[in-house]
């Protein structure tokens, strides 16, 4: 389940069209069309048709002005849409905000006198707390800013910032030592020194993110920005240069020469208006869809990079295997039955609602037949992240079910001792992959249950797709070779790295790039910093270290590393959007040609109307028309800028192709339908 603040919204939400309508009358200033250059020629246009409109009211020697004054309006309108497109995708991020906003609260901090437990503490406000303070956040207490866990272990509801519903275990050491302003404590106690600055928590700079204050344009938005003010440039001197040429024509054959309100519609409608208007929110919205998927994207560049990736480094556990891992079979301890160790690791598990516990109950009933049975001054112990055992109390029967150390510690204080048939099953269970769960009866151990990664459905087809597209994958895990040879077959991935280390991770990144790959990669520990640095797209997880967060370019507010493969899908959608309106916006320039060229010059050169293939009603109402077009397809393209072309897993050379069919051919046609449905109807109102 995914935060408020994430929620998809409505496109045309009246909550989000009120604010962005005003907003964009707002933006109709030259100050705010000034970093726009693309839209700042038309709004030159729009000033200067305007003022000749409203001369030619008063100047009965100047033609047309109701005509004038059309051309004026729709050349306003076109820069009123392009504004709105941008205030909608800033709206969207500016809601998210909001919703975040409500999960930061001021609250008192308990600081700690001492660094450690039990020292005497003073209430002091959270906005006022500094870094390296330590504070004491007990069970119903809001964590008050962003730190690491130095002692003590925890409980936290993390929903405020990630949406999800189930508690998470922090605790002191480890990769599970970060902790979240605005994040409540559910059970237990930890002290946590304070990492971030006042007004630089982690809430603070996602607000600030989706508010769009740090957004900067990306390199491929930069290029194609450029490109798009050459194209401008080049178009503004031919049509500059027209007027003399035209005036010289006129004399010489004795024809009327082309107005400059004309002049002004055939260069909107020559410059690439279209995407012009909707780069912008292109980037937001891309950024806005990162967010939505719960992935904090620190930059657009990030998003950007996000969809060049061509080689994506998983870790095994959560990725490509199930995060938790199933019971696959019992190892009863010497002296005692299976069908012992399966009855009472059954019962331990009958109030344990994980994966996990669930897992075991169903393995019991399918070797052994075990199922419900009457249960009597039952007690049960739930799972406790500090004894690390859950269990239940039948009448004289302690049974605790737990981490191997945390069992044997609880058996000594019973006056009993592990097994070495049991330890040594443990770590052979430890050494391929598996994860070892120790039973015991009170003084008495029973034996162990083997839990293993189940590869997840589906992946192999996944993984597939990605090949596709001409992404390799690599499997990151600590296991054996043998262990990650197994599994990485069975899953489909294209390399692995087993036993792997922090500097194996390094070489393994640096290695890709020397080869002229962009690597993506996830990480949660200390000890991923490194590597994370070096990616190109590293998305880091929420429940990590505070290091693992500042190495990363993105943050998963899910802790959820598959979460990759959609960080990569979103960003190739953002990149197929960007081409496929700009592929449209310069292909519906050819229709305008047709429309506007014989009406301005067919006076002239009698022979241009042969290029009035539309058969359109007069010269005025084929520039009119155009101008309207160009206008109103900003609106019908501001969902599809906002919401993004939809993603296909298919190689970049077919994707490639079926954008230039889709969206160059489409570009191609449609403006000629459009025109000549406008030219009709603005016949039929008599306003051509």
């Amino acid at each position: 389940m995914s935060h408020a603040s994430t929620r998809a919204l409505p496109m045309f939400d009246a909550a989000l069209l009120k604010p962005a309508l005003a907003e964009s009358i707002k933006r109709l200033s030259p100050r705010a069309q000034w970093s726009n250059p693309v839209m700042f020629v038309v709004w030159i246009g729009s000033v200067l048709t305007t003022v000749l409109g409203l001369t030619a009211l008063h100047d009965h020697r100047l033609p047309a002005p109701a005509f004038t004054l059309a051309v004026a309006a729709w050349l306003w309108l076109t820069v009123w849409f392009a504004n709105l497109a941008e205030a909608l995708a800033e709206g969207r991020g500016k809601a998210q905000a909001a919703a975040l906003r409500s999960a930061k609260k001021r609250v008192y901090a308990k600081q700690l006198q001492e660094p450690r437990h039990g020292s005497s503490w003073l209430p002091v406000p959270s906005d006022e707390l500094i870094t390296g303070r330590v504070v004491l956040v007990e069970a119903g207490d809001t964590v008050p800013a962003d730190g690491e866990v130095i002692e003590g272990v925890a409980s936290v509801d993390e929903s405020a910032i990630t949406g999800e519903s189930a508690p998470v275990i922090r605790e002191s050491g480890g990769d599970r030592s970060a902790v979240t302003g605005g994040t409540r404590v559910l059970s237990d106690w930890i002290v946590v020194r304070v990492t971030a600055k006042p007004g630089e928590a982690f809430l603070d700079r996602m607000i600030a993110m989706v508010e769009g204050a740090k957004r900067s344009r990306t390199p491929n938005e930069i290029a194609l920005t450029i490109l798009l003010v050459a194209l401008t440039l080049v178009f503004l001197v031919v049509c500059v240069t027209l007027l003399p040429f035209s005036l010289y024509s006129a004399q010489a054959a004795g024809g009327g020469a082309v107005s400059v309100p004309v002049l002004v519609a055939l260069l909107v409608c020559l410059i690439p208006t279209t995407i012009g208007a909707l780069l912008s929110a292109i980037g937001i919205a891309g950024m806005s869809r990162m967010l939505r998927a719960n992935v904090l994207a620190m930059s657009g560049r990030a998003v950007e990079a996000a969809g060049d990736v061509d080689v994506l480094l998983l870790d095994k556990t959560g990725t490509i295997t199930l995060g938790n891992r199933q019971a696959t079979a019992f190892h009863p301890a010497p002296g005692v039955t299976a069908q012992q160790l399966a009855e009472a690791a059954q019962l331990s598990s009958l109030p344990d609602e994980t994966p996990e516990g669930r897992s075991i109950v169903v393995l019991a009933k399918q070797q052994y037949n075990l199922r419900g049975r009457e249960l009597h001054d039952v007690h049960f112990v739930p799972f406790s992240a500090r004894t690390r055992m859950s269990g239940v109390d039948d009448g004289a029967r302690h049974i605790r079910k737990g981490a191997a150390e945390a069992i044997a510690s609880h058996v000594a204080e019973q006056g009993g001792r592990m097994p070495d048939a049991v330890r040594e099953r443990v770590g052979n269970i430890a050494r391929a992959g598996g994860t070892p769960l120790v039973v015991a009866d009170g003084a008495r151990v029973l034996g162990t249950i083997e839990l293993k990664d189940i590869v997840k459905g589906g992946i192999k087809e996944r993984f597939g797709e990605l090949r596709r597209m001409g992404i390799r994958t690599v499997m990151i895990t600590g296991d054996n070779p043998l262990t990650a040879a197994a599994i990485a077959a069975e899953a489909g991935v294209d390399d692995f790295l087993a036993e792997a280390t922090p500097e194996d991770k390094l070489a393994l990144i640096r290695q890709h790039q020397s080869e002229g790959h962009l690597v993506a990669m996830t990480g949660d520990g200390t000890n991923d910093a490194p590597a994370l640095a070096q990616a190109d797209v590293a998305v880091a997880m929420n429940s990590g270290t505070s290091a693992a967060k500042e190495a990363g370019n993105m943050v998963d507010l899910d802790s959820n590393p598959t979460k990759l493969l959609e960080v990569v899908e979103v960003g190739k959608q953002m990149l197929m959007t960007r081409g496929s309106l700009t592929t449209f916006s310069i292909a519906n320039d050819v229709a305008k040609y047709f429309a506007i060229i014989p009406a301005a010059f067919a006076a002239t050169y009698p022979q241009l109307r042969a290029l009035d293939v539309m058969h359109l009603h007069s010269p005025q109402s084929a520039i009119l028309s155009a101008v309207v077009f160009n206008a109103l397809i900003i609106v019908l393209l501001i969902p599809l800028a906002l919401k993004g072309v939809a993603y296909r897993a298919r190689p970049a050379a077919q994707l490639l192709r079926r954008n230039l069919l889709v969206y160059g051919l489409g570009g191609l046609v449609a403006p000629f339908l459009g025109i000549k449905l406008i030219d009709l109807a603005l016949t039929a109102l008599h306003l051509g």
